[in-house]
């Protein structure tokens, strides 16, 4: 059977984050209890359907279940897709103390990504976030005493406050905690949220100066031996998120819980932010998947870039020359790098991504 990843998404905060657009609602315990009972009967009615080799908790914030709900959903996802070979959890540090993660990894949960965002306090506070540095270095020492050492920290780009000193502070305060991985993402203010509302009212560092981040951050993280692989993640060797791997190779997921979108047997598919289509199995159509333009513009998201060689094992005929001619002029100008099996973005060109990518495959 062929294995796929899956994404369980857990849409409860404690509180909503001024830049998150992702769909979540204020805690509830009783809330939270009945969709966990939900999610168990979603997953058991998938028994023997599909085999997962990595089974995602995203958010919202997962660890807010407690341990023993969140133990319920392991133990149902191993009956029902087997035995994934990495298991994530998304965490914030508030939520984080009280779970048992030496419990949970006996149950097979081995990644834990940490919300860190910041390790300075006053863009902390300046980002909503109810932690300090302090707590989210007291997550990872947990995890990695009880037995968790495959550890994600999130940070920002392009936030208010933030310089380059300080960011870089921040990347060697995460390379200080000996983590696997880095996801730095640069600040995009979504219609709807709290910052989109008040954008006018930010100090937020201007469209260069957030170029000058990105970048410094790639070289930096780089010479802490985080190699970047995707537009916003870094890792140290063999780190590389499997599960968001399987995103930007186009292979197959499923995604389950409001919101949470799925990629099966050619077809995108997804629930509508709503707990209640979820409770009631109602997904919307996203159109037909995986065909070699797709295919081509995810590939140009990952460092390994556009390969002629596996495009061929996938489609049975070589990329249009035309990219590669496309590339070359980008190429002159810092955006690309060519070779005679692929193309492939700098750090440049992932500034620019979308138009870069349109001016090679169209």
């Amino acid at each position: 059977m062929k294995k796929i990843g899956v994404y369980i998404h857990i849409p409860f905060c404690n509180g909503k984050c001024p830049y998150c657009d992702f769909y979540s609602v204020k805690t509830n315990d009783s809330a939270i209890e009945e969709y966990t009972e939900k999610l168990v009967q979603k997953i058991a009615s998938l028994n023997g359907r599909y085999c997962a080799d990595t089974i995602y908790f995203g958010g919202g914030t997962p660890s807010l279940l407690g341990t023993e709900r969140i133990a319920k959903l392991l133990s149902s996802c191993r009956s029902s897709f087997g035995k994934a070979d990495e298991v994530t959890m998304e965490v914030n540090p508030e939520s984080a103390k009280d779970i048992d993660f030496s419990y949970l990894s006996k149950l097979g949960l081995n990644r834990v990504s940490i919300g860190l965002q910041s390790a300075n306090d006053n863009e902390l506070k300046l980002l909503g976030r109810s932690h300090t540095a302090t707590d989210a270095a007291e997550t990872v020492h947990k995890l990695q005493r009880e037995g968790i050492d495959n550890i994600s920290l999130d940070l920002m780009l392009g936030i208010s406050g933030q310089t380059a000193q300080s960011l870089k502070d921040s990347i060697d305060f995460c390379a200080a905690l000996n983590v696997s991985h880095i996801s730095a993402y640069i600040l995009k203010l979504e219609e709807g949220t709290l910052y989109y509302r008040r954008a006018d009212t930010l100090d937020l560092p201007n469209e260069d100066q957030t170029c000058e981040l990105y970048e410094l951050a790639v070289s930096y993280l780089g010479e802490r031996s985080f190699k970047q692989y995707e537009i916003s993640n870094f890792a140290k060797e063999g780190f590389e998120s499997r599960h968001n791997l399987k995103y930007w190779r186009c292979e197959e997921y499923l995604g389950l819980g409001p919101a949470a979108h799925s990629f099966i047997d050619g077809k995108r598919f997804c629930y509508g932010r709503s707990i209640k289509d979820f409770y009631s199995d109602i997904t919307e159509s996203d159109g037909e998947g995986g065909n070699s333009e797709e295919y081509a513009a995810l590939s140009l998201r990952l460092c390994e870039g556009l390969s002629n060689e596996r495009y061929r094992r996938r489609y049975g005929e070589d990329l249009s020359r035309s990219y590669f001619e496309n590339a070359k002029k980008l190429e002159r100008v810092g955006l690309v790098t060519v070779n005679e099996d692929t193309i492939s973005l700098t750090p440049k060109g992932f500034l620019l991504s979308n138009s870069v990518t349109a001016e090679i495959l169209f």
